[in-house]
């Protein structure tokens, strides 16, 4: 359903160092680089399907309110690894990792903002029930 998500950033250097380390634990690749922009997706994609660049009209980058993207992971333990990851990075807490039953019995999520304020979340819909694993 959704072609690719594209954020503004004001420094694709700093970009790249927020988002690859995230993207290579969910196992995504770079796709391409240029001066404009950063794109990840999955290899066997013949398209990116997230991009980080430079705002086409060259104003400054600024967030939506309201607008995000989650990315889909494989479970809780990697959710918990990413959310670490983007505040070692440099990002910000959003909401920690944890079940969200108001979204359905087994959604786990944790939600963040990258370095130039857009923000991300990690979700999984299958989470096994507390105190047992998958």
């Amino acid at each position: 359903m959704i072609g690719y998500t594209m954020v503004g950033v004001r420094d694709l250097d700093r970009a790249a160092r927020f988002y690859d380390p995230l993207f290579e634990v969910m196992g995504i690749a770079r796709q391409f680089t240029d001066e404009e922009a950063l794109a990840w997706g999955h290899a066997d994609e013949t398209t990116a399907r997230f991009i980080a660049c430079l705002p086409f009209d060259g104003a400054e980058a600024s967030v939506g309110n309201g607008t995000m993207t989650a990315f889909l992971v494989d479970g809780p333990e990697t959710i918990d690894r990413l959310h670490a990851l983007v505040l070692e990075n440099g990002g910000s807490d959003e909401g920690a990792p944890g079940r969200r039953p108001r979204y359905g019995e087994g959604f786990y999520g944790a939600y963040a903002r990258d370095r130039d304020g857009n923000k991300i979340a990690f979700v999984c819909y299958d989470a096994p029930p507390e105190g047992t694993s998958k």
